[in-house]
């Protein structure tokens, strides 16, 4: 599990908490931020509690802390600004399977606009953009690449293997192909097959070139039980 995906299940987990979660969700109930005396009265717990709690959603992520001075007054003798707590500006989401619908939207929506600005077909604006996205994602991966005493070939695949898993593709060898055990774009594939399974395959192709792996190739393979698309080669490894 990559870093970003653990500490979103880390953040989610420290609402399992009930009194924690209790805290949370009057915290993001109110219009303005709140400070711990506030919550505690609210809630009916002791301030030391509150604090703890509140504090602890903090350092997770799932709320900010703000300071300011309720009294108006400023300047010396105005005393300490309060501490204060909203909802955080993160967003956090967590899915088993993973899921990458934001992914999704984004290449959707810059694909209209693209359709709209330049009357492309917005299939083909799809398909460049998600190429595009892939491509990215690919040269990101070629350039974080782990030190490995394989060869050349071997440690393509070990380098394509951990970009697939950390998009969320769960990749698994089957003979000389690899096999996609999760779809990110699932629900979207299930009601739109030809949209999305073919921008899905684009955003392989281009996660292949930026990888600079010429052994594979992204192809449509639909299939229960896993992604609608493979990666296929002809080499032997």
């Amino acid at each position: 599990m990559d870093e970003s995906r653990l500490t979103s299940v880390v953040a989610v987990a420290a609402l399992e908490e009930p009194t924690r979660r209790r805290l949370y969700e009057h915290v993001v109930r109110q219009p303005a931020p709140v400070s711990r005396d506030e919550a505690a009265a609210a809630l009916e717990l002791p301030r030391t509690t509150a604090a703890f709690h509140l504090d602890k959603l903090a350092d997770e992520g799932l709320l900010s802390v703000v300071f300011e001075r309720r009294t108006g007054r400023f300047g010396p003798g105005a005393g300490r600004p309060a501490k204060l707590y909203r909802r955080s500006d993160k967003e956090v989401e967590v899915s088993l399977p993973e899921r990458a619908y934001d992914v999704a939207g984004r290449l959707l929506a810059a694909a209209i606009e693209d359709a709209e600005a330049s009357g492309e077909p917005a299939r083909e604006a799809l398909a460049r953009r998600s190429d595009q996205y892939g491509e990215t994602l690919g040269r990101t991966g070629r350039t974080t690449r782990l030190p490995t005493n394989a060869d050349d070939t071997l440690a393509g695949i070990d380098t394509l293997t951990r970009v697939l898993e950390a998009q969320g593709f769960e990749p698994r060898r089957d003979g000389n192909a690899i096999l996609l055990g999760n779809c990110p774009f699932h629900a979207l594939a299930k009601e739109h097959p030809a949209l999305v399974c073919g921008m899905n395959q684009h955003l392989l192709t281009g996660l292949l070139r930026g990888l600079g792996n010429a052994d594979f190739e992204a192809e449509l393979s639909p299939d229960a039980g896993h992604c609608c698309v493979r990666l296929t080669t002809d080499a032997k490894h």
